[in-house]
């Protein structure tokens, strides 16, 4: 069986990437700017739209996944404006819930948002929640996560498409490729 090809993907700047980096010169300590589902800045939107013609010379991809998040969903649909690939939304990939602006929104609020994109098959909520954990959300283990890298895997795996494009979150890219996402940069893969 042929090798498939993953272009990997990270999410341009959102509006908590840029918040927090200004947090993290104040102080050492790194500090949650509490922002739910983060859209992305100005500079996020530009990012995005400068990636669109380097990707739409990627002919081969069969389709587009990208998480549920805003931030992703945002940065797909200007990267891949004009690229003929379907889309899907998957909750697998969602970035490590750690921070609040891991936090979605239910999938009738994202299909309101986005109503070219099908959000019907995610439960709801599609982030973890445990509502015996104190504060404002649930923190996701590490063996959580990587339960939901493998799961991932498994479903690229058992995908028909040869070559498939992967917008997502830096974390759980990082834990998944072992390569450092920036914002926008992407990573393929063969698998």
């Amino acid at each position: 069986m042929p090798a498939k090809r993953i272009h990997f993907i990270r999410h341009a700047q959102s509006q908590h990437n840029a918040r927090a980096a200004l947090v993290a010169d104040e102080t050492p300590v790194r500090l949650d700017p509490t922002m739910r589902d983060a859209a992305l800045t100005d500079l996020g939107h530009a990012q995005a739209r400068a990636i669109a013609p380097g990707l739409r010379k990627l002919t081969g991809v069969e389709v587009v996944v990208v998480t549920p998040l805003t931030r992703a969903i945002q940065t797909m649909r200007h990267a891949f404006a004009d690229h003929p690939a379907p889309r899907i939304v998957l909750d697998l990939h969602r970035e490590h819930q750690w921070s609040f602006c891991d936090i979605g929104q239910p999938p009738a609020t994202l299909a309101q948002a986005f109503p070219e994109l099908s959000f019907g098959h995610l439960p709801d909520p599609w982030w973890h929640v445990d509502a015996t954990e104190p504060g404002p959300f649930a923190i996701e283990t590490h063996a959580m996560l990587d339960a939901r890298i493998e799961a991932f895997r498994d479903w690229l795996a058992d995908r028909p498409e040869r070559e498939i494009a992967v917008v997502g979150h830096g974390t759980f890219l990082n834990r998944l490729t072992g390569h450092w996402f920036d914002n926008t940069s992407r990573h393929v893969v063969e698998m």
